[in-house]
């Protein structure tokens, strides 16, 4: 499958133009604080961009951040103007080809930015272990549309567990399905390079994440994919795909389910690029100023993390309320009837 996909994204792709699904985000999709961030990327480097989500989470400024399968660098230079010249991004990928571009193009970025702090490494995102990078040693790992193209999905979130610090955060999109891929499909070359093959039954994930102590992922936004052409559309039959956005965070406390304290919070509207709410996942937008009440959870992913500072907390864990309202089980994303009929979600890359 590494030759494949190298092969794929190496040599057969020469832009995001020549996919044959609607996984790759076009700049209409892109929110506003975004696009200047985009413009000083070279254009080279925004052609190559095989992307299926938006995976710059706020308050990053002077972060360490690791992007897996950073491919040509596009996020990895969004991400270097967002943590700034006092953070680094260390971009990993396992096809030279793309690394090729990335680095081709890096003195072009330091000098449109005015510092250079970013770094790219060869290697597979399975065999983290085997890079220079020193344990707990990153604020939060991103991948954009990389995972389901592993082929040992525990490995890279037992590596990612590893490299974060404590209170850090995987923050990623991928593909996923909404049923177990069936072996014909996951052994289709194109499909696989297509994000398609590889993907993961959702299910399946969230509990391949608690098995890696990640106790509570968190869904951020979602979309619908549609494969364009016609070919691949009839070769993938009834199983539905969507692009998602999750976050784990790496909180040793964290329960198995939302429990219920009585606790709450107060978004201050402090965040840069974010001044009226701060998005936390689908279910968690806390307008600036307002009392909003949290799970344990939800507290702990706000106060023993770097949001801790833009926010006020109300409560502690002395008092326990039983199961948190709201909180239950079924297919998380949206359907894609619901999608076009629902108002518009927040950008996806």
């Amino acid at each position: 499958m590494h030759e494949l996909v190298k092969d794929y994204y190496g040599r057969q792709l020469q832009s995001s133009a020549d996919l044959k699904t609607s996984a790759c985000c076009d700049l209409s999709q892109v929110p506003g604080w975004l696009r200047p961030l985009l413009a000083r990327i070279h254009p080279e480097v925004l052609a190559r961009y095989y992307g299926c989500g938006l995976v710059c989470p706020p308050q990053l400024e002077g972060s360490r951040v690791l992007d897996l399968g950073c491919g040509s660098g596009r996020d990895a230079y969004a991400l270097a103007q967002l943590v700034g010249a006092r953070g680094e991004v260390v971009g990993v990928d396992m096809t030279a080809a793309q690394l090729a571009v990335a680095e081709t193009h890096r003195a072009f970025h330091a000098e449109a930015f005015g510092f250079d702090n970013v770094r790219f490494l060869q290697g597979y995102i399975e065999n983290l272990e085997q890079l220079d990078l020193k344990p707990a040693s990153f604020d939060v790992i991103v991948s954009n549309c990389v995972v389901n193209l592993s082929p040992d999905k525990d490995a890279v979130l037992a590596g990612v567990q590893r490299l974060l610090k404590p209170g850090g955060e995987f923050y990623f999109s991928d593909v996923y399905a909404d049923r177990r891929v069936p072996d014909a499909l996951r052994n289709d070359p194109e499909l696989y390079g297509e994000c398609l093959g590889g993907a993961l039954y959702w299910n399946d994930f969230l509990r391949l994440a608690q098995r890696q102590g990640f106790a509570d992922p968190r869904l951020v936004e979602d979309r619908p994919l549609v494969v364009t052409d016609p070919a691949l559309a009839a070769r993938v039959g009834n199983v539905g795909f969507h692009s998602a956005t999750y976050r784990l965070f790496r909180l040793d406390a964290l329960e198995s389910a939302c429990e219920d304290y009585g606790q709450a919070v107060i978004y201050r509207g402090t965040v840069p690029d974010h001044p009226d709410r701060f998005v936390l996942d689908k279910h968690h937008r806390i307008e600036t100023g307002r009392v909003f009440p949290v799970c344990g959870n939800t507290w702990r992913m706000l106060a023993d993390t770097r949001f801790a500072p833009h926010f006020e907390f109300h409560g502690d864990f002395s008092r326990h309320f039983g199961l948190f309202e709201g909180c239950g089980g079924g297919l998380p994303f949206e359907r894609a009837s619901e999608s076009a009929a629902g108002e518009a979600a927040a950008a996806c890359c």
